[in-house]
């Protein structure tokens, strides 16, 4: 699984920013996770968004609390690609941006350990 992130941005706050993740993978995987994670200076990696998706059971898709109705996870799958749109950006979600992907389950969405494969991370500047 190969992972290639857009470009992030700088905008001012209340404004909006998307960023795509190109995701090569096996489409015969009966498990797969892609999520988004998101480190601020100083501060620990942490959760944004997943979506999982298994064959024979349940998937889904998953916020952080501090982005639910703000930030919108989707796949396009003709394009591969993980979207995040993030609106009504806060200073506080001043971070690299590092998309995320799993192809067999080893843990919860909001864990970094639970994923083998990461983008190369993307800036994210909101401005007050």
């Amino acid at each position: 699984v190969q992972l290639v992130e857009s470009r992030g941005g700088s905008v001012q706050a209340g404004g909006s920013l998307r960023l795509s993740c190109a995701i090569s993978r096996s489409t015969t995987s009966s498990y797969f996770m892609a999520g988004w994670f998101r480190q601020a200076p100083g501060k620990e990696r942490e959760e944004v968004a997943a979506i999982v998706e298994v064959k024979r059971g349940r998937g889904g898709t998953y916020y952080a609390d501090s982005v639910k109705g703000r930030f919108s996870i989707s796949q396009d799958k003709d394009e591969n690609t993980l979207n995040l749109q993030l609106n009504n950006l806060k200073p506080e979600d001043t971070a690299v941006y590092y998309c995320a992907a799993a192809d067999r389950s080893r843990g919860a969405w909001y864990l970094p350990g639970s994923y083998m494969y990461w983008g190369q991370g993307t800036q994210v500047i909101v401005s007050s």
